[in-house]
């Protein structure tokens, strides 16, 4: 089999397993316990949030875990737009190609009284920063763009709009599940506000993400009952999930340069052959401002399912879009 699909999920690595596995057998304690065992799984715990810090470029008390990037997504732009509300701001900026976990969340906020702006953007894929900062009004109250698509793999210019929306106050918030641990992430130098990731896309686990929040600002309570995340989701942390995304972002981000040359001179090689030795193919996305990883094609007159269909029987995984 060959897998080409690592935008819909990857392989958990050996490392993230074997950093998962001590936690659910000998060390399965809840961190909410006040006995040794308890405690000791509270102290591990603040030390994986403390590398998932490192990992992004904020502190340890501004991550806190969920069970991935849809609920961090919307977990971010519910609590940003309820923020703005109080302050007379209903309105947000967003893309026209967002991830589904930030266009549902949009579209029930603009069935609640919202006004959203949804940005196009070129045939590259890409939007501009000069198109955030000529859409931010004196009542918005959030921007929320992708980092990477998760499907033509373009990457925006992040740290820009982040500048933009900093000097606008505005706050800023990236869905960075397809770019975390395949791009260099510096969430305060970025000056991102808001951050979204999600273990599986990096050789973690699936179910276990995390919602990076600058300090100052104000998360609406997610889920009621406990004391966990500083009382705003509650619920017993999922200790193993945890431990073994730490340990794949750790690990994925200290190979980024190493990882991301050997990848990008795989992608040309693929993006040149098929465009050279098929007629009618056409390269989605901009050549140079992708994904490491990513190539996405167009073929005249094919239809996508079918093509998909014929490359399974030959033992190809691949997608035409998001999973």
């Amino acid at each position: 089999m060959i897998y080409v699909d690592n935008a819909a999920t990857t392989r958990m690595s050996d490392e993230a397993v074997n950093a998962m596995l001590p936690y659910l057998t000998e060390k399965f304690g809840n961190p909410s316990s006040i006995y040794s065992l308890g405690r000791n799984a509270a102290g591990e715990l603040e030390a994986m949030r403390e590398s998932v810090a490192a990992s992004l470029g904020c502190t340890a008390k501004e991550v806190y875990f969920t069970s991935g990037g849809s609920e961090a997504d919307n977990w971010a732009i519910v609590s940003a737009a309820k923020f703005g509300a109080k302050k007379g701001k209903k309105h947000i900026i967003s893309t026209v190609f967002e991830h589904h976990a930030v266009l549902h969340a949009l579209q029930k906020l603009e069935r609640n009284g919202y006004e959203v702006t949804y940005l196009p953007v070129d045939k590259q894929g890409l939007i501009s920063p000069e198109q955030v900062k000529n859409a931010i009004r004196s009542d918005t109250a959030l921007v929320t763009i992708m980092y990477a698509n998760n499907e033509i793999g373009t990457v925006m210019p992040i740290s820009e709009i982040g500048s933009i929306c900093r000097e606008a106050g505005v706050l800023f918030h990236t869905d960075a599940v397809q770019a975390a641990g395949h791009i260099k992430i510096d969430m305060h130098a970025q000056k991102i506000d808001m951050l979204s990731i999600s273990s599986h896309k990096f050789h973690g686990p699936k179910g276990v993400g995390a919602l990076c929040v600058r300090r100052g600002i104000i998360l609406e309570n997610l889920i009621e009952g406990g004391g966990q995340e500083r009382g705003k989701r509650a619920g017993t942390e999922n200790l193993g999930g945890i431990a073994a995304m730490a340990e794949a972002l750790k690990i994925a981000v200290s190979k980024i340069d190493s990882e991301s040359e050997r990848l990008v001179k795989m992608r040309n090689r693929l993006i040149d052959s098929i465009l050279s030795a098929i007629p009618y193919s056409r390269l989605n996305g901009d050549r140079d401002m992708r994904m490491p990883g990513n190539a996405n094609f167009s073929f005249y007159g094919v239809e996508g399912e079918s093509l998909l269909l014929l490359l399974d029987m030959n033992g190809i995984c691949a997608s035409s879009g998001s999973a």
